[in-house]
């Protein structure tokens, strides 16, 4: 990789989570980007200083407050884990740090942006939204919703690979929303490289922001396991009204840790979007290799363009940066592979490298 010089912003860069499954492929290539300004951090202090970084803990707003006062020349904070609340953002955009926010639970996206004034007064920016999902497929609604002149209705379907070694932050998570009632239907899908199959409604926080951001009536979006016998396991728990019981903490750490310890399948995903207006449909699909890695080269691109490019002050989810709109493309060294599914069928071919191929009528 090649040293981006910085367009003016000079200042560390503290990644919080900078060693977890996400964090440290974010520390990574921000290093090799700005060499010497990026901190790990993490609530176990010995691992965060073996890498050179610092103890800083999101779940206390004072502490955190105190790790930026004895840095003191942050200026970016990268949260690759999720915080309690929006107190850790607010305390960033109130001194003018920029943020990048690897967040996924739409509450706790929409109270960060709510600070967007806040960040406009002392002139920082903010991105949510940044990895897989929400992330990647913000830019794959947004290129469909273009395509077919204004979508009436977005599906967003994602596999996830049971074989790759999740975060506990991120299983959680998963479980949590599992836990969340479903009001969509299941649906069947042709998914690259995987074939049908069916996916379940799962409350991912692009259903929640797009229709803000993009102005689209319907978003609904669904999940699937590359292991069918766990994703048939998993939706049946749910169907039963068991997996509510993750909410409580002792239930939550039980599930999460047998999870850890299962690896049926691979490490792929794929991602899928569909955008229907009247008759017509078009789809773009996206695969690649380990999410967690591709999410911190998502949040790692999403932090260089807040330092180094013109984004304006305010809050911002991902879909809303147009420098960012051909990250799919920049990700293909990376093993992510991008396709328009001509007519939202089975036909597909590489996209061009605008990302702008025309849409067929019909399916």
């Amino acid at each position: 990789m090649t040293t981006v010089k910085s367009a003016g912003t000079a200042g560390r860069i503290l990644v919080a989570g900078g060693y977890g499954a996400v964090g440290a492929t974010v520390s990574s290539t921000l290093g090799a980007w700005f060499p010497g300004r990026v901190v790990p951090g993490g609530r176990d202090r010995a691992r965060a200083r073996r890498l050179g970084g610092v103890r800083v803990d999101v779940t206390d707003p004072g502490g955190f407050r105190r790790v930026l006062d004895d840095l003191g020349d942050v200026a970016a904070v990268v949260l690759c884990v999720e915080p309690p609340d929006a107190g850790v953002a607010r305390i960033c955009l109130e001194r003018g740090v920029r943020l990048v926010d690897v967040g996924a639970t739409a509450r706790l996206l929409d109270a960060v942006a709510d600070l967007s004034a806040t960040a406009t007064a002392t002139g920082a920016a903010a991105l949510l939204s940044v990895g897989v999902a929400p992330g990647l497929t913000n830019l794959l609604a947004r290129r469909a919703h273009e395509a077919v002149g204004g979508a009436e209705h977005l599906d967003i379907t994602l596999l996830f690979g049971t074989g790759e070694r999740h975060g506990a932050d991120a299983l959680r998570w998963t479980l949590a929303g599992l836990g969340e009632g479903a009001t969509a239907s299941p649906r069947r899908t042709e998914l690259p490289g995987h074939g049908a199959r069916t996916a379940y409604p799962f409350p991912f926080s692009d259903q929640h922001t797009l229709p803000r951001t993009l102005g689209v009536p319907e978003v609904t979006t669904r999940l699937c396991l590359d292991s069918r016998p766990l994703t048939a396991a998993l939706f049946a728990l749910r169907r039963t009204g068991l997996l509510k019981a993750v909410g409580r903490p002792r239930a939550l750490r039980s599930l999460t840790g047998a999870l850890h310890r299962i690896h049926l399948g691979g490490d792929g995903f794929a991602v899928r979007v569909d955008a229907w207006r009247g008759d017509r449909h078009t789809a773009y699909a996206l695969t690649g290799r380990e999410q967690s890695r591709i999410t911190g080269l998502v949040a790692a691109h999403a932090t260089r363009e807040l330092l180094t490019g013109v984004a304006p002050p305010g809050v911002h989810h991902i879909d809303q940066l147009p420098a960012l709109s051909a990250l799919p493309e920049a990700l293909a060294a990376h093993g992510v592979a991008l396709r328009r599914l001509v007519g939202g069928g089975g036909d597909d071919r590489p996209c061009s490298p605008s990302g702008t191929d025309k849409v067929r009528r019909g399916n």
